[in-house]
């Protein structure tokens, strides 16, 4: 059991990671500010990876579908700007508010899980 405790960790960490390094890239490149959300979701990920935690991840959850839901919002505000290459639809912020969305709901949903809040008690 603490095997499986401790992958989870690892891959909540690395996703963390990568996430972490693609909201820098994407703000280093073009000064986009929608890098910092993706970046501050990396940061989240890996502490929840590090620390992790039912309540912990059930309130990023929420958190994360707020910040989608601007992110959408802004992202079709500025739509008509956008030309429609491959950097230009990934490093927009409707696509990682579209991410962040289905994340949160991923999230909360894992929030509930027997993996995060333990095996159920037998009456």
């Amino acid at each position: 059991m603490a095997e499986s405790k401790g992958r989870r960790g690892w891959i909540a960490i690395i996703l963390g990671a990568v996430l972490a390094v693609l909201g820098i890239l994407s703000f280093a490149s073009g000064g986009v500010q929608a890098g910092i959300i993706p970046f501050g979701i990396g940061a989240a990920l890996i502490y929840l990876g590090w620390r992790g935690g039912r309540t912990a991840t059930i309130v990023f959850g929420h958190v994360i579908i707020v910040l989608g839901c601007y992110m959408v919002t802004w992202g079709l505000l500025l739509l008509p700007r956008f030309e429609p290459t491959m950097s230009g639809i990934l490093g927009g912020p409707l696509f990682w508010g579209l991410i962040s969305i289905f994340g949160g709901i991923c999230a909360n949903y894992h929030g509930f899980c027997r993996c995060v809040a333990g095996p159920a008690e037998r009456s």
